[in-house]
């Protein structure tokens, strides 16, 4: 067993060895294997002696604080620049007015430039320069136009002869122009007949057998409000009866309730509120049109049209208006024929004829004979169907109801 004095050896000899090893100093006893030419050693690099790089040791020395931003200039007023920075600006950018407003020069003479050129461009340069126009002591026309562009428009300033501004003088110039809207056209005039019973003989043809029967046409009125009613009466057929109530204006007629009975009663009614017509055995609601007269006051209407105005209605003249029955409205077309004098129970009366054609092949086929010495009062009136069959209203006498 080794004594102390050989444990303190051993430890020398250890400590020494780990001094070498931290140290970096090669060891004579086992020395190093040669090391690759491009592979370096860190503990084997001997300590930098070469100056050191300018960018790594200068670029600290000559860092300086940032420096402050530089406060802005304050904005110089638009007169103290120097003419060559701020040019005039050229006439195409200057704004002008929309050319649906612009007027002609003829409409606008204020606005018309000096030579007369047709051309607007040209129009519009001398007016920028009449509206930046300054007096004599002003410092330069530079400065002044501009300080004009940098006021917004230069078009709407005034000139040095206090003239209205452009957007004025072109809304006028613009309602000139508005076209002037048309006068609706009036009316035609009627002159209604004084209230009237009228009592007539009836020829007739219901499915190829003649008939014979008679018929009253009752008119009345009290200025503000009219009925029509119009009886046939056929011995062993029955009677049949038109009814027509409504208002007067200064229009004629002016129909609320039209209804025609034979064994029951079909009504059409007029409905100006909502401006249709409402049918009583059917659900259709066409449109009510103005003028709209029922197939028993259409013959009035027509006749207090001609006594208010005869001249009007020369012979090949044509009435419309619009006719309601009681299933449907259909324009009634009426020509006026030559005047002629019938020969009637009543006597020779001078009548004016209007004639309806049929539009369609099953419409009515309508004949009207107004009396010219009775107001213009239905004196005849003849209705032909499709088929055949008719019925003709011949007057025999009329008398006050």
């Amino acid at each position: 067993m080794p004594d102390r004095r050989q444990w303190w050896w051993l430890l020398l000899l250890v400590l020494g060895l780990h001094s070498v090893v931290l140290l970096g100093l090669p060891l004579r006893a086992a020395p190093l294997a040669p090391v690759p030419a491009a592979v370096f050693a860190t503990r084997m690099l001997p300590a930098p002696v070469a100056e050191p790089a300018p960018e790594a040791v200068e670029v600290p020395e000559v860092q300086t604080p940032p420096a402050a931003p530089p406060k802005p200039a304050p904005k110089k007023p638009p007169a103290k620049k120097p003419p060559a920075k701020k040019p005039l600006p050229p006439p195409a950018e200057v704004q002008a007015p929309p050319p649906a407003l612009t007027p002609e020069p003829s409409a606008a003479p204020e606005l018309a430039s000096g030579s007369d050129a047709p051309d607007a461009a040209v129009s519009e340069e001398a007016n920028t320069q009449d509206a930046v126009a300054v007096p004599a002591d002003a410092p330069s026309p530079t400065q002044a136009a501009d300080s004009a562009a940098l006021a917004g428009s230069a078009v709407v300033l005034a000139s040095a002869h206090d003239a209205p501004p452009a957007p004025v003088v072109l809304a006028q110039a613009a309602a000139q122009k508005e076209p002037t809207p048309a006068a609706p056209t009036p009316a035609p005039p009627v002159r209604l007949p004084p209230s009237t019973l009228l009592s007539f003989d009836v020829r007739g043809q219901a499915k190829k057998m003649n008939y014979s029967a008679s018929a009253e046409l009752l008119w009345q009125h009290d200025g503000a409000s009219y009925q029509a009613r119009q009886q046939v009466k056929v011995f062993l057929l029955g009677t049949r009866l038109q009814t027509s109530v409504g208002t007067l204006t200064a229009q004629g007629l002016r129909p609320t309730r039209f209804g025609d009975k034979s064994r029951s009663e079909k009504a059409a009614h007029f409905d100006y509120e909502q401006g249709q017509i409402i049918f009583s055995s059917s659900s259709e609601r066409p449109p009510l049109p103005s003028g709209a007269q029922d197939r028993l006051s259409v013959f009035i209407q027509l006749g207090a049209m001609l006594a208010a105005a005869p001249e009007r209605y020369p012979p090949g003249s044509q009435i419309t208006l619009t006719t309601v029955g009681v299933r449907s409205a259909d324009p009634w077309t009426f020509t006026v024929e030559a005047a002629e004098t019938l020969d009637l129970p009543i006597g020779a009366t001078p009548a004016l004829r209007l004639q309806r054609l049929p539009r369609k092949a099953w419409d009515q086929h309508a004949e009207l004979w107004l009396g010219r010495d009775l107001n213009y009062l239905p004196v005849r009136i003849r209705l032909t169907q499709e088929s055949g069959d008719f019925v003709d209203l011949l007057l025999n006498e009329h008398s006050q109801p």
